[in-house]
Order: C-alpha cells, then structure tokens, then sequence
C-alpha cells in the first residue's frame, strides 16, 4: 500500500520510506539518530481523522518525515477511544520496522559509532499530565514500553501533538 506522503513524494508506499531514512542517515553517519512515531487525530462533523508521523531526527542538523492519514467515518466523541487509536496507530507503524530494517538502519551507524552515531525509535503520544488526558498515561505508555520501545509524552511527544497535529485540520 502506498500510505504515505510528505510536502515533497505522495503515494510512497513502506519500502520507499525506509529507503529515505536510510538514505537520509548514509548522508551524514556521524550523529544521533532519534527515529519517533506519533499519531494526532481530529473529529469533524462526519468523521475523525487520525495522522501518524514518521519523523527522522538528525538530532541538531535537521529531520526527514513523512505522514499516513486514516479516516474514521464518523465524529468519534470519546477521548480514550480516540487516544487508544492513535497508539495503535503508531503502534501498527512501529511494527513495519522489522528487526531486518532496524538491523539495516543499524549498519548504516556501527562504523561510526565510536565517532557518536546513534540510533534512538520512540513512540510519541499525544497525552500529558495536565488535561483530560493525564489519567491514560499509565495505560498507554505500559503499551508501548511492552514492544520494548521507549514511550514520550507531552511536552516530549513533539511526533504526536506538533507534526502530526499541523495536519489534522
């Protein structure tokens, strides 16, 4: 399937958008890799929809990033049904990255690992602790940290709740 998009390529399906992360980070080894997922969504009068990012940080020099809608239609009302699919969202894209794409993610960096190369996957969450949205912190983050990723909520969930958010609209 050709879900993704960013300002620049439509219609890149998995494979495209791993291999400009890859190619992002052949560009310049030498420096930490953050690699974050979060999904945003908004409800509209006759449906939701939610946005996950991809967001490829070159941790001080810049990122790559590229984007998934998916469309509920119908205005979903519940809080927590909303932020349990926006985990599951960025759960679901998390699980494209199979052990052989991290592993060749990876290699791009060992050589450079002595210089400072490396390579961090997060998962962003839209929720907080202040707001409605604090009571399903422990829920969600238990979600993400049981895939042995690490789960960054707000003010850190910049994936989730800024880039992601920018096109919910």
């Amino acid at each position: 399937m050709r879900d993704f998009y960013n300002l620049s390529e439509a219609h890149m399906d998995f494979e495209t958008v791993l291999s400009h992360i890859c190619n992002f980070m052949r560009a310049d080894p030498v420096n930490t890799y953050r690699l974050s997922i979060g999904t945003d969504s908004q409800a509209h009068q006759n449906y939701t929809r939610f946005i996950s990012a991809i967001h490829l940080h070159r941790v001080g020099k810049g990122a790559w990033g590229c984007l998934r809608n998916k469309t509920i239609l119908r205005q979903m009302e519940s809080l927590r049904e909303k932020i349990y699919l926006e985990t599951y969202y960025s759960q679901e894209i998390a699980c494209l990255f199979t052990p052989d794409h991290l592993s060749t993610m990876a290699e791009i960096l060992y050589p450079y690992q002595k210089e400072g190369a490396r390579f961090l996957m997060e998962i962003h969450l839209d929720i907080g602790h202040y707001g409605l949205t604090k009571e399903l912190i422990s829920d969600m983050t238990s979600r993400i940290t049981g895939m042995g990723l690490t789960a960054k909520i707000k003010p850190d969930s910049y994936a989730a709740f800024s880039y992601a958010n920018r096109y919910t609209k």
